[in-house]
């Protein structure tokens, strides 16, 4: 630092994102967001490398389990129904990430249980 500087504080900062230590993580069930990808509603809330523009596809006949994490026996958080509109976030493999709203809740669901876009 200069002779004259002040030093800064936090009345000096300026922008959405302040460096103020550890901040609380949400619970990724009810937030659509992880370490690398958010849903596009969440930009200038939290920081992350990319924002997803939701893909809504509906839930085959029969519906499906929302599960916590990619894998089959995995902890299931609800089950969707036919005809429910799924906000695709992210597909990895034969997995869709994503949520039923901003509000959650937020999960997995196997890419087979959702309607194919024209």
């Amino acid at each position: 630092m200069n002779k004259g500087d002040a030093p800064l504080s936090e009345s000096h900062a300026q922008g959405p994102y302040v460096l103020r230590g550890k901040a609380a993580r949400p619970d990724p069930r009810k937030v659509p967001l992880r370490g690398d990808l958010a849903h596009i509603a969440l930009a200038g809330k939290h920081f992350v490398p990319h924002y997803a523009v939701p893909q809504p596809r509906s839930v085959m006949p029969g519906g499906a389990p929302l599960l916590a994490e990619p894998a089959d026996g995995g902890e299931e958080l609800c089950v969707l129904l036919e005809g429910d509109s799924f906000e695709v976030l992210s597909i990895e493999g034969n997995w869709a990430w994503g949520c039923l709203s901003i509000n959650g809740p937020v999960g997995y669901i196997r890419g087979d249980r959702l309607e194919l876009v024209d």
